[in-house]
């Protein structure tokens, strides 16, 4: 039941190279979402194949049914820490309370991924200027004292609270609350094919790499550990991480 392997046939979604940057304004409304066959071509990124890993009937139901009625439960049990979060944001620097950004889901599809703002107005403008000081390896950017994380950012960051809005991509069908961590569209530019394999399932709100210690984990290392849940992913492996989580996000280990 636990054991997953991608079918022979599997749908394959290309993804262009080389596509222009794209610029998200963040006081823009909330892009639909849309059909990975209806994707323009500049809405890709990286010209190989992405598996896309099918699930058991029963457990694709579950996992979904799953997904609707706990981001719906969190939604009305965390109400007061959005309302809190958003007046944090707003009154400690000028911007959005949102940030919105382009993400890449299940088998390359990109959608419009949702968080409390914990940086600076344009912070994606100013990031290049950082690149020299990444303390990550592999495609993905880190750096621990990010100057651009605001004040209001740190507290929000340090207990995921700045991924709460990221329910409403659960409701919306684009990601699971159980499932890799979405990387953004420049990442996916520099996968190899193996790094591509963490792309086969639905991304989620936690995994392996959220109660492992997130940032404190290696490129590599995050990468086995979602390829270790999307091999054994199932209904057990959902609640043990699940679980695992809560401890996690209140101790903070790892967040920056």
């Amino acid at each position: 039941m636990n054991e997953r392997a991608y079918p022979q046939g599997a749908d394959l979604l290309q993804i262009q190279a080389n596509a222009p940057a794209i610029v998200i304004d963040p006081h823009a409304p909330p892009a639909p979402a849309a059909a990975p066959s209806k994707l323009r071509p500049a809405d890709h990124h990286v010209a190989r194949p992405v598996p896309i890993a099918s699930d058991p009937r029963g457990y694709a139901i579950a996992k979904r049914a799953f997904d609707l009625t706990f981001a719906s439960l969190l939604l009305v049990l965390t109400a007061p820490i959005w309302l809190i979060a958003a007046i944090l944001v707003k009154t400690t620097s000028p911007g959005p309370i949102l940030f919105r950004q382009i993400r890449v889901g299940r088998g390359g599809a990109h959608f419009t991924c949702y968080k409390f703002r914990s940086m600076v107005d344009g912070a994606d403008e100013h990031k290049r200027h950082l690149l020299h000081r990444n303390e990550a390896t592999g495609p993905v950017f880190k750096l621990r004292e990010d100057p651009r994380v605001t004040r209001a950012g740190k507290w929000l960051r340090k207990f995921s609270i700045d991924e709460l809005p990221q329910l409403l991509n659960v409701l919306r069908g684009e990601m699971s609350i159980v499932g890799p961590r979405p990387p953004v569209p420049s990442e996916v530019a520099q996968y190899d094919a193996r790094h591509l394999m963490r792309l086969a399932v639905k991304p989620g709100l936690t995994c392996y790499w959220q109660v492992c210690g997130r940032c404190e984990v290696p490129f590599d290392r995050w990468v086995e550990l979602d390829l270790e849940y999307i091999e054994k992913r199932g209904v057990v492996t959902d609640l043990v991480i699940l679980v695992r989580t809560f401890p996690a996000v209140i101790i903070g280990r790892g967040a920056h």
